[in-house]
Protein backbone atom coordinates (compact mmCIF):
# COMPACT_ATOMS: atom_id res chain seq x y z
CA UNK A 1 0.00 0.00 0.00
CA UNK A 2 1.80 3.04 -1.24
CA UNK A 3 1.47 6.54 0.72
CA UNK A 4 0.28 7.86 -2.66
CA UNK A 5 -2.41 6.35 -3.32
CA UNK A 6 -4.40 8.68 -1.33
CA UNK A 7 -3.65 11.34 -4.51
CA UNK A 8 -1.20 12.86 -1.51
CA UNK A 9 2.69 13.46 -2.46
CA UNK A 10 4.38 10.70 -0.63
CA UNK A 11 6.74 14.26 0.53
CA UNK A 12 3.58 14.58 2.58
CA UNK A 13 4.56 11.99 5.45
CA UNK A 14 6.66 13.78 8.22
CA UNK A 15 8.26 12.71 11.42
CA UNK A 16 7.68 13.39 14.30
CA UNK A 17 7.25 12.36 18.12
CA UNK A 18 4.47 11.96 20.81
CA UNK A 19 5.80 14.82 22.75
CA UNK A 20 5.67 17.35 19.73
CA UNK A 21 2.44 17.81 19.92
CA UNK A 22 1.06 20.07 22.26
CA UNK A 23 -0.77 18.78 25.33
CA UNK A 24 -3.68 19.30 24.89
CA UNK A 25 -3.69 17.06 21.51
CA UNK A 26 -1.84 14.57 22.85
CA UNK A 27 -2.48 13.72 26.62
CA UNK A 28 -0.12 10.26 27.66
CA UNK A 29 -0.37 9.33 30.95
CA UNK A 30 0.17 5.32 32.83
CA UNK A 31 -2.33 3.68 35.47
CA UNK A 32 -2.10 4.12 39.13
CA UNK A 33 -3.21 0.31 40.42
CA UNK A 34 -0.76 -2.47 41.02
CA UNK A 35 -0.52 -5.13 38.28
CA UNK A 36 -1.42 -8.13 41.63
CA UNK A 37 -4.80 -6.52 41.40
CA UNK A 38 -7.74 -9.11 40.89
CA UNK A 39 -10.34 -6.18 41.79
CA UNK A 40 -12.93 -6.17 38.39
CA UNK A 41 -13.21 -3.49 36.25
CA UNK A 42 -9.03 -3.54 36.18
CA UNK A 43 -6.98 -3.47 33.03
CA UNK A 44 -3.14 -5.07 33.11
CA UNK A 45 -0.65 -5.68 30.64
CA UNK A 46 -1.42 -9.13 30.73
CA UNK A 47 -5.10 -8.44 28.98
CA UNK A 48 -4.07 -6.17 26.29
CA UNK A 49 -2.59 -8.99 23.80
CA UNK A 50 -2.79 -9.45 19.67
CA UNK A 51 -4.57 -5.71 19.44
CA UNK A 52 -7.46 -6.57 22.16
CA UNK A 53 -8.02 -5.92 25.63
CA UNK A 54 -8.73 -9.77 26.74
CA UNK A 55 -10.03 -9.16 30.24
CA UNK A 56 -11.99 -12.28 31.66
CA UNK A 57 -14.10 -9.93 33.79
CA UNK A 58 -16.09 -8.23 30.96
CA UNK A 59 -19.28 -7.72 33.93
CA UNK A 60 -19.68 -3.54 33.85
CA UNK A 61 -21.95 -4.42 36.51
CA UNK A 62 -19.00 -5.43 38.86
CA UNK A 63 -16.62 -2.48 38.31
CA UNK A 64 -14.38 -1.05 40.90
CA UNK A 65 -15.87 1.80 43.25
CA UNK A 66 -12.97 3.67 42.77
CA UNK A 67 -13.28 7.50 41.41
CA UNK A 68 -12.81 8.27 37.82
CA UNK A 69 -8.74 9.07 38.31
CA UNK A 70 -6.19 9.80 35.45
CA UNK A 71 -5.66 6.74 34.96
CA UNK A 72 -9.61 5.44 33.78
CA UNK A 73 -10.09 5.04 30.10
CA UNK A 74 -12.26 6.40 27.77
CA UNK A 75 -13.51 4.40 24.37
CA UNK A 76 -11.13 5.53 21.82
CA UNK A 77 -7.59 5.35 24.10
CA UNK A 78 -4.64 3.35 23.42
CA UNK A 79 -3.45 1.24 25.80
CA UNK A 80 0.16 0.48 25.64
CA UNK A 81 2.10 -2.25 27.70
CA UNK A 82 4.76 -1.05 29.66
CA UNK A 83 6.53 -3.86 31.03
CA UNK A 84 7.46 -7.00 29.66
CA UNK A 85 5.84 -7.14 26.19
CA UNK A 86 6.74 -3.69 25.58
CA UNK A 87 4.99 -1.61 22.72
CA UNK A 88 1.88 -4.29 22.48
CA UNK A 89 -1.00 -1.65 21.97
CA UNK A 90 -4.50 -1.98 22.17
CA UNK A 91 -7.59 0.36 21.09
CA UNK A 92 -9.98 0.77 24.23
CA UNK A 93 -13.35 -0.16 22.85
CA UNK A 94 -16.90 0.90 24.96
CA UNK A 95 -16.72 -2.56 26.64
CA UNK A 96 -13.41 -1.36 28.82
CA UNK A 97 -14.58 2.59 29.08
CA UNK A 98 -14.50 3.34 32.37
CA UNK A 99 -12.44 0.56 33.69
CA UNK A 100 -9.09 1.86 35.69
CA UNK A 101 -5.46 0.74 34.22
CA UNK A 102 -2.66 -0.73 36.10
CA UNK A 103 1.15 0.78 36.36
CA UNK A 104 1.98 -1.81 33.63
CA UNK A 105 0.25 -0.02 31.52
CA UNK A 106 0.79 3.65 29.29
CA UNK A 107 -2.43 5.13 27.95
CA UNK A 108 -2.45 7.73 24.59
CA UNK A 109 -5.70 9.93 24.24
CA UNK A 110 -5.64 11.66 20.92
CA UNK A 111 -7.37 12.44 17.77
CA UNK A 112 -8.87 9.26 16.47
CA UNK A 113 -6.95 8.89 13.23
CA UNK A 114 -4.05 9.82 15.60
CA UNK A 115 -4.11 6.79 17.51
CA UNK A 116 -5.22 4.30 15.34
CA UNK A 117 -2.25 5.34 13.69
CA UNK A 118 0.11 4.63 16.58
CA UNK A 119 -1.11 1.55 16.99
CA UNK A 120 -0.23 0.58 13.95
CA UNK A 121 3.00 2.69 13.86
CA UNK A 122 3.99 -0.30 17.25
CA UNK A 123 3.53 -2.97 15.34
CA UNK A 124 5.96 -1.75 12.51
CA UNK A 125 10.27 -3.20 13.08
CA UNK A 126 10.92 0.34 12.84
CA UNK A 127 9.48 0.76 16.19
CA UNK A 128 9.45 -2.58 17.92
CA UNK A 129 14.11 -2.10 17.05
CA UNK A 130 13.65 1.54 18.74
CA UNK A 131 11.57 -0.23 21.69
CA UNK A 132 14.18 -2.74 22.29
CA UNK A 133 16.77 -0.10 22.61
CA UNK A 134 14.94 2.02 24.99
CA UNK A 135 13.86 -0.56 27.34
CA UNK A 136 15.64 -1.56 31.01
CA UNK A 137 15.53 -4.64 32.33
CA UNK A 138 16.53 -3.72 36.28
CA UNK A 139 13.94 -6.93 36.98
CA UNK A 140 11.70 -7.21 33.95
CA UNK A 141 11.81 -5.63 30.56
CA UNK A 142 10.55 -2.03 31.26
CA UNK A 143 9.84 1.21 28.73
CA UNK A 144 9.55 4.31 30.90
CA UNK A 145 6.59 6.69 29.84
CA UNK A 146 9.20 9.40 28.94
CA UNK A 147 10.67 7.13 26.21
CA UNK A 148 7.46 6.20 25.02
CA UNK A 149 6.55 10.67 24.79
CA UNK A 150 10.12 10.51 23.19
CA UNK A 151 9.38 8.07 20.16
CA UNK A 152 10.27 9.05 16.47
CA UNK A 153 7.36 8.11 13.77
CA UNK A 154 6.21 8.39 10.29
CA UNK A 155 3.35 10.25 10.36
CA UNK A 156 0.73 10.26 7.08
CA UNK A 157 -2.07 12.16 5.54
CA UNK A 158 -4.90 11.54 7.57
CA UNK A 159 -6.80 9.42 4.34
CA UNK A 160 -3.79 7.60 3.89
CA UNK A 161 -4.10 6.66 7.56
CA UNK A 162 -7.35 5.39 7.58
CA UNK A 163 -6.50 3.03 4.27
CA UNK A 164 -4.19 1.37 6.18
CA UNK A 165 -6.27 1.33 9.24
CA UNK A 166 -9.21 -0.33 7.43
CA UNK A 167 -7.00 -3.09 5.51
CA UNK A 168 -5.23 -4.26 9.20
CA UNK A 169 -8.50 -4.05 11.06
CA UNK A 170 -9.83 -6.47 8.44
CA UNK A 171 -6.62 -8.70 8.63
CA UNK A 172 -7.00 -8.37 12.17
CA UNK A 173 -10.54 -9.25 12.62
CA UNK A 174 -10.38 -12.39 10.41
CA UNK A 175 -7.37 -14.08 12.45
CA UNK A 176 -9.15 -13.33 15.54
CA UNK A 177 -12.83 -15.20 14.11
CA UNK A 178 -10.16 -17.82 12.47
CA UNK A 179 -8.85 -18.23 15.95
CA UNK A 180 -12.16 -18.48 17.65
CA UNK A 181 -13.82 -20.35 15.23
CA UNK A 182 -10.50 -23.03 15.48
CA UNK A 183 -10.59 -22.93 19.40
CA UNK A 184 -14.47 -23.63 19.27
CA UNK A 185 -13.26 -26.55 16.82
CA UNK A 186 -11.04 -28.01 19.32
CA UNK A 187 -13.28 -27.83 22.03
CA UNK A 188 -16.07 -29.91 20.11
CA UNK A 189 -13.30 -32.25 19.32
CA UNK A 190 -12.48 -32.60 22.75
CA UNK A 191 -16.06 -32.66 24.11
CA UNK A 192 -16.55 -36.05 21.31
CA UNK A 193 -13.56 -37.43 23.20
CA UNK A 194 -15.02 -36.54 26.77
CA UNK A 195 -18.49 -38.48 25.78
CA UNK A 196 -16.52 -41.28 24.34
CA UNK A 197 -14.33 -41.62 27.25
CA UNK A 198 -17.42 -41.83 29.36
CA UNK A 199 -18.87 -44.62 27.78
CA UNK A 200 -16.27 -46.62 27.79
CA UNK A 201 -15.96 -47.90 31.50
CA UNK A 202 -14.94 -51.41 30.33
CA UNK A 203 -11.43 -50.08 28.19
CA UNK A 204 -8.11 -50.86 29.83
CA UNK A 205 -5.40 -48.22 31.00
CA UNK A 206 -1.88 -48.15 29.69
CA UNK A 207 1.11 -46.49 30.60
CA UNK A 208 2.44 -44.02 27.96
CA UNK A 209 5.55 -45.86 27.36
CA UNK A 210 3.83 -49.26 25.90
CA UNK A 211 2.17 -46.75 23.37
CA UNK A 212 4.07 -43.95 22.63
CA UNK A 213 7.84 -43.13 21.83
CA UNK A 214 9.39 -40.51 23.80
CA UNK A 215 12.61 -38.01 24.00
CA UNK A 216 13.05 -35.04 26.13
CA UNK A 217 15.23 -32.58 23.98
CA UNK A 218 18.20 -31.33 24.44
CA UNK A 219 20.28 -27.47 24.12
CA UNK A 220 19.49 -24.07 25.25
CA UNK A 221 17.70 -21.47 22.96
CA UNK A 222 20.08 -19.18 23.50
CA UNK A 223 22.46 -21.05 21.01
CA UNK A 224 20.09 -20.90 18.28
CA UNK A 225 19.30 -18.94 15.40
CA UNK A 226 16.66 -16.96 14.34
CA UNK A 227 14.43 -18.84 11.75
CA UNK A 228 15.11 -16.87 8.68
CA UNK A 229 14.03 -19.18 5.59
CA UNK A 230 13.37 -22.69 4.44
CA UNK A 231 17.38 -23.79 5.58
CA UNK A 232 17.84 -25.29 9.01
CA UNK A 233 15.43 -27.32 10.97
CA UNK A 234 12.65 -26.01 13.01
CA UNK A 235 13.97 -25.99 17.03
CA UNK A 236 10.91 -26.04 19.08
CA UNK A 237 11.12 -24.40 22.61
CA UNK A 238 8.57 -24.46 25.29
CA UNK A 239 7.86 -20.04 24.30
CA UNK A 240 7.10 -21.84 20.51
CA UNK A 241 3.91 -23.81 22.76
CA UNK A 242 3.19 -21.45 24.72
CA UNK A 243 2.13 -18.82 22.05
CA UNK A 244 0.30 -21.55 20.18
CA UNK A 245 -3.93 -20.81 20.38
CA UNK A 246 -4.02 -23.98 18.45
CA UNK A 247 -2.08 -27.74 18.65
CA UNK A 248 -0.34 -27.04 14.87
CA UNK A 249 2.96 -25.90 14.86
CA UNK A 250 4.33 -24.97 11.06
CA UNK A 251 7.15 -22.30 12.04
CA UNK A 252 9.19 -22.02 15.18
CA UNK A 253 11.20 -18.99 15.92
CA UNK A 254 14.46 -20.26 15.97
CA UNK A 255 16.33 -23.34 13.90
CA UNK A 256 18.62 -26.08 14.40
CA UNK A 257 21.73 -26.75 12.27
CA UNK A 258 20.53 -28.89 8.89
CA UNK A 259 22.31 -31.66 10.23
CA UNK A 260 20.97 -32.14 14.22
CA UNK A 261 21.62 -35.35 15.65
CA UNK A 262 17.89 -35.17 17.24
CA UNK A 263 15.43 -34.63 14.58
CA UNK A 264 11.94 -35.58 14.54
CA UNK A 265 9.66 -35.98 11.43
CA UNK A 266 6.46 -34.35 10.92
CA UNK A 267 2.98 -35.54 12.50
CA UNK A 268 5.39 -34.97 16.48
CA UNK A 269 3.73 -33.92 19.35
CA UNK A 270 6.01 -31.50 20.66
CA UNK A 271 5.15 -30.84 24.75
CA UNK A 272 5.80 -28.61 27.72
CA UNK A 273 4.82 -27.47 30.98
CA UNK A 274 4.38 -24.89 33.39
CA UNK A 275 2.28 -24.23 36.55
CA UNK A 276 -1.31 -23.37 34.14
CA UNK A 277 -1.20 -26.44 32.38
CA UNK A 278 0.59 -28.45 29.59
CA UNK A 279 0.99 -27.43 26.46
CA UNK A 280 0.86 -29.68 23.51
CA UNK A 281 1.46 -29.30 19.83
CA UNK A 282 1.71 -31.72 15.99
CA UNK A 283 4.48 -31.00 14.03
CA UNK A 284 3.75 -30.52 10.66
CA UNK A 285 7.64 -29.71 9.76
CA UNK A 286 10.81 -31.86 10.21
CA UNK A 287 11.44 -30.52 14.20
CA UNK A 288 13.99 -31.13 17.26
CA UNK A 289 12.95 -30.30 20.49
CA UNK A 290 15.26 -28.04 23.45
CA UNK A 291 15.43 -28.39 26.99
CA UNK A 292 12.07 -28.72 28.59
CA UNK A 293 10.44 -29.70 25.58
CA UNK A 294 9.43 -33.22 25.43
CA UNK A 295 8.91 -35.09 21.57
CA UNK A 296 5.77 -37.64 21.77
CA UNK A 297 5.03 -39.43 19.02
CA UNK A 298 2.03 -42.54 18.97
CA UNK A 299 3.21 -46.11 17.58
CA UNK A 300 0.85 -45.53 15.21
CA UNK A 301 -0.11 -42.62 13.04
CA UNK A 302 -4.00 -43.72 13.90
CA UNK A 303 -3.90 -43.21 17.57
CA UNK A 304 -2.74 -39.69 16.66
CA UNK A 305 -6.27 -37.79 17.58
CA UNK A 306 -6.97 -39.81 20.62
CA UNK A 307 -3.58 -39.66 21.59
CA UNK A 308 -4.08 -35.97 21.60
CA UNK A 309 -6.90 -36.08 23.37
CA UNK A 310 -6.12 -38.29 26.05
CA UNK A 311 -2.72 -35.51 26.87
CA UNK A 312 -4.93 -32.33 26.64
CA UNK A 313 -7.79 -34.02 29.10
CA UNK A 314 -4.87 -35.04 31.53
CA UNK A 315 -3.11 -31.75 31.60
CA UNK A 316 -3.06 -31.51 35.32
CA UNK A 317 -1.15 -35.07 35.89
CA UNK A 318 1.57 -33.98 32.91
CA UNK A 319 2.52 -30.50 34.69
CA UNK A 320 2.32 -33.04 38.40
CA UNK A 321 4.93 -35.44 36.76
CA UNK A 322 7.03 -32.12 35.74
CA UNK A 323 10.27 -31.31 38.14
CA UNK A 324 11.22 -28.02 39.00
CA UNK A 325 9.81 -25.41 41.49
CA UNK A 326 8.15 -24.09 38.42
CA UNK A 327 6.77 -27.41 36.56
CA UNK A 328 8.74 -26.44 33.64
CA UNK A 329 10.88 -30.16 32.84
CA UNK A 330 9.21 -33.24 32.04
CA UNK A 331 11.50 -36.18 31.50
CA UNK A 332 10.53 -39.17 29.01
CA UNK A 333 10.93 -41.48 31.73
CA UNK A 334 8.09 -39.62 34.03
CA UNK A 335 6.36 -39.08 30.96
CA UNK A 336 5.83 -42.98 30.09
CA UNK A 337 5.00 -44.04 33.73
CA UNK A 338 1.29 -42.10 33.20
CA UNK A 339 -1.48 -43.78 32.44
CA UNK A 340 -3.96 -43.20 29.58
CA UNK A 341 -7.08 -44.60 28.75
CA UNK A 342 -6.52 -46.60 25.97
CA UNK A 343 -9.54 -48.52 23.87
CA UNK A 344 -8.82 -51.32 21.51
CA UNK A 345 -7.76 -50.59 17.78
CA UNK A 346 -11.01 -50.36 15.95
CA UNK A 347 -12.79 -47.63 18.74
CA UNK A 348 -9.28 -45.57 18.43
CA UNK A 349 -9.80 -45.72 14.37
CA UNK A 350 -13.11 -44.91 14.35
CA UNK A 351 -12.32 -41.73 17.05
CA UNK A 352 -9.76 -40.69 14.39
CA UNK A 353 -12.43 -40.74 11.71
CA UNK A 354 -14.18 -38.47 13.21
CA UNK A 355 -12.47 -36.21 14.73
CA UNK A 356 -9.98 -35.80 12.09
CA UNK A 357 -12.35 -33.40 9.72
CA UNK A 358 -12.55 -31.18 13.15
CA UNK A 359 -9.17 -30.74 12.56
CA UNK A 360 -8.56 -30.32 9.30
CA UNK A 361 -10.93 -27.47 9.40
CA UNK A 362 -8.83 -26.05 12.40
CA UNK A 363 -5.74 -26.23 10.87
CA UNK A 364 -7.12 -24.77 7.46
CA UNK A 365 -8.25 -21.75 9.62
CA UNK A 366 -4.58 -21.47 11.34
CA UNK A 367 -3.25 -21.75 7.29
CA UNK A 368 -4.91 -19.11 6.37
CA UNK A 369 -4.32 -17.33 9.34
CA UNK A 370 -0.46 -17.31 8.95
CA UNK A 371 -0.97 -16.26 5.07
CA UNK A 372 -3.20 -13.15 6.84
CA UNK A 373 0.36 -12.25 9.31
CA UNK A 374 2.47 -12.43 6.54
CA UNK A 375 0.48 -10.09 4.41
CA UNK A 376 0.06 -8.21 7.55
CA UNK A 377 4.16 -7.99 8.36
CA UNK A 378 4.28 -6.66 4.52
CA UNK A 379 2.21 -3.80 5.35
CA UNK A 380 4.03 -3.19 8.00
CA UNK A 381 7.70 -3.41 6.22
CA UNK A 382 6.37 -1.36 3.89
CA UNK A 383 5.61 1.72 6.30
CA UNK A 384 8.67 1.23 7.89
CA UNK A 385 10.91 1.48 4.35
CA UNK A 386 8.87 4.60 4.40
CA UNK A 387 10.47 5.78 7.53
CA UNK A 388 13.87 5.04 6.97
CA UNK A 389 13.43 6.82 3.33
CA UNK A 390 12.75 10.11 5.54
CA UNK A 391 15.24 9.34 8.52
CA UNK A 392 17.78 9.28 5.60
CA UNK A 393 16.69 12.14 3.66
CA UNK A 394 19.18 15.04 4.27
CA UNK A 395 18.50 17.94 6.95
CA UNK A 396 17.85 21.09 5.16
CA UNK A 397 20.98 23.51 5.60
CA UNK A 398 20.34 26.74 7.32
CA UNK A 399 19.32 30.01 5.13
CA UNK A 400 22.73 32.12 4.82
CA UNK A 401 22.55 34.69 7.16
CA UNK A 402 21.32 37.95 5.65
CA UNK A 403 23.81 40.70 4.69
CA UNK A 404 23.34 44.03 6.44
CA UNK A 405 21.67 46.33 4.47
CA UNK A 406 23.16 50.12 5.06
CA UNK A 407 21.50 53.34 4.81
CA UNK A 408 23.17 56.17 3.60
Amino acid sequence: MEAATDGVAPEAWRRTAIDAFPRQAMFTTFGVLDDGSEQRGIVSSTHVRDGHIRSPRIDKSCQTDARPSRATLQEGDLAVVLVRRTGDAALVTARHAGWTATRSVGIIRADPHIVRWLRIWLQTPTAKAWIDEEVTAHVEPTLSLDSLRRMPFALPPKGVIMKFHKAISLIDAKIDLNRRTALKTLELADALHADWTSEGATWETRPLGTVTTARTGKGSASSLVPHTGAQGIDAVTPTDLFDLSVPYIDRSRLCSPADASDVWGPGTFMLATRPGGAHIALTERPASPTRCVLAVRPLDVMDTWWLLHELRSRSSALVGAAQGQHAREISARAFSRLKVTWPDARTRTRFHEVSDPLHSMARKLAMESRTLYDLKDALLRDISARSDVLSEERTPEPPAPRRRVRSY
